[in-house]
């Protein structure tokens, strides 16, 4: 390629090659490797370890990486918006659905809602970018709720009033621990019209680059259209994309 710079170049393959050996390499080994000459790798690797990218053993004279790519890449995971990394996976769930998409994330004893996008069936939700929801009688508020410790998931419990929305808003703590068990195990919430009478939704975490549940998305319609024979089906499509979102945000299983 006309447009390489050969010294960037020889530089990123030296990282390249050490990236395989965790002990360190030596010169030779290094120059046989990547195919240059033993002084050429020389002054490059003096100018890498100046950086701070690469460090010689003073035992074993051997030459190894240090952690600054991975610092320098996590600088970078860091900064990543859930909001914007989300955007065109929450349309293309929607376009798989035709249901109403939300993210969230959370905020104390609550979700705030901070993207949607709206479907296109005549019957639409409520739902606003901005407003709040308690996390206990949520999908995407369960989904969270799940992935924390016992002892957050009291706290929350404590934190705010528990009230009965509607006939199967869940309000035993004991039951709530066990709802939160089951969703661990299949990856996903429901919500049974727990919040508002006539509306279901299913709902599933989103994980970060240190495999923290940083938020959730769902999917949420009027029970007429969204059926349980219709969530089996959504079921599948929310975990393809909540774990896309989740792999862009850096999160490894």
């Amino acid at each position: 390629m006309k447009d390489l710079v050969q010294s960037v170049d020889r530089a990123l393959s030296i990282l390249e090659v050490l990236s395989d050996y965790e002990e360190g390499m030596g010169i030779t080994e290094i120059s046989s490797k990547i195919d240059l000459h033993k002084s050429t790798v020389h002054r490059l690797l003096l100018t890498l370890i100046k950086k701070g990218y690469v460090e010689q053993n003073p035992n074993t004279n051997k030459y190894k990486l240090t952690l600054k790519l991975f610092e320098l890449g996590n600088k970078s995971i860091e900064k990543m918006d859930i909001r914007t990394v989300a955007k065109p996976y929450l349309q293309q769930l929607k376009e798989l659905t035709n249901e109403v998409v939300h993210l969230v994330v959370r905020e104390g004893a609550e979700i705030v809602y901070i993207d949607k996008v709206e479907s296109e069936n005549k019957i639409r939700m409520h739902s606003r970018i901005g407003t709040k929801s308690p996390m206990y009688c949520t999908s995407v508020g369960k989904a969270i709720m799940a992935y924390l410790t016992e002892e957050e998931v009291e706290n929350i419990w404590q934190a705010i009033e528990i009230k009965r929305f509607t006939e199967y808003t869940i309000t035993d703590l004991k039951v709530m621990k066990e709802t939160l068990k089951r969703i661990r195990e299949e990856g996903y919430a429901l919500d049974e019209e727990e919040n508002e009478i006539g509306i279901r939704c299913i709902g599933a975490p989103i994980f970060n680059h240190i495999g923290e549940v940083c938020g959730a998305i769902s999917i949420s319609g009027p029970t007429i259209r969204v059926t349980k024979e219709r969530i089996n089906d959504f079921k599948n499509n929310i975990l393809m994309i909540s774990d896309k979102i989740s792999k862009e945000l850096g999160y490894r299983e």
